[in-house]
């Protein structure tokens, strides 16, 4: 039997029912608003956010030592005699060598007590099949021994870097480099007994159509 009103203000059996089931209904309603704030989407950081959205960078080209010191350290471990005898710039698609730096990096180490030399790349890129980005290494050659033309070094006589040594270079050649702007370069680390210490050549051109400069490596000085 369904009951009605008291008059006194108090609940009848069906009012109560009714009160309850507000109660339950608002409870809800509060819960799901809390859940729904509670779930804000989480911010990324700065970092995340950057690294997400910067493309990465193209390769550069870099200065001789820091190749150079790259190849050395993997030297050591094959023969802990080693010396130096050349490290030449060398070329890397879509990677413009300029300055002194170069995409690409060669180096040549001899051990005398083995008699051999090997040759070890340091490339800012990928070049095709025939090198990988990073250490190359080829395998072990004979070696007869330094000559007149072509002594070997030590790290202590290679203190001009690359990059200095092409300013240093550039100066000297300034008149042929202001006719030839875009003329291509290359440079080899070597020694030889004619020379007092090690020399960077840095040649702009070729052979039949250049110009050539000599920088010491030691002194930073033009070799005349």
């Amino acid at each position: 039997m369904i009951r009605s009103f008291a008059v006194d203000g108090t609940c009848t059996e069906v009012k109560c029912v009714v009160r309850r089931i507000w109660s339950v209904a608002a409870a809800v309603t509060v819960a799901i608003v809390l859940s729904a704030c509670s779930k804000a989407p989480q911010a990324t950081t700065k970092g995340e956010s950057v690294a997400r959205h910067e493309p990465a960078k193209p390769p550069e080209a870099i200065a001789a030592r820091i190749a150079y010191f790259e190849m050395r350290k993997a030297a050591r471990a094959w023969a802990p005699d080693l010396l130096s005898l050349t490290l030449k710039s060398g070329e890397i698609p879509a990677v413009q060598n300029e300055g002194g730096k170069a995409g690409l990096w060669t180096a040549v180490f001899v051990s005398p007590s083995r008699r051999e030399a090997r040759t070890f790349n340091f490339a800012v890129a990928d070049k095709g099949m025939e090198l990988r980005k990073g250490l190359n290494v080829s395998d072990k050659q004979s070696w007869a021994g330094a000559t007149p033309a072509s002594k070997t070094f030590i790290d202590s006589e290679f203190i001009v870097d690359s990059d200095a040594a092409y300013k240093v270079g550039a100066e000297k050649a300034a008149g042929w480099l202001k006719t030839h702007p875009n003329a291509p370069y290359t440079m080899t680390l070597g020694n030889a007994s004619r020379f007092p210490a090690p020399v960077w050549y840095i040649m702009w051109g070729t052979n039949k159509s250049g110009y050539i400069a000599y920088v010491n490596a030691t002194t930073g000085e033009v070799v005349k």
